[in-house]
């Protein structure tokens, strides 16, 4: 399974629900959290199939900044 980090600036509840829609479009996506007490409001996603860019269009798409960080 892929872990893909991202630093962003979702920084509060109501942007995590504003990104889920986009966020949950994205296929093989098995699980994503959004850490927004880290003051570089990490996103980790998981899932087999998943590619860094279509992540990084779909938050961007929701109108929020994304930087890919890594992958393990």
């Amino acid at each position: 399974m892929k872990d893909l980090k991202f630093k962003t600036n979702i920084n509060c509840q109501n942007c995590v629900k504003a990104v889920s829609g986009f966020i949950n479009d994205v296929e093989g996506i098995e699980s994503w959290k959004v850490n927004t007490d880290d003051p570089n409001k990490f996103l980790n996603v998981k899932g087999e199939a998943i590619e860094s860019a279509a992540i990084i269009e779909a938050v961007e798409d929701a109108g929020f900044d994304i930087e890919w960080i890594s992958a393990d």
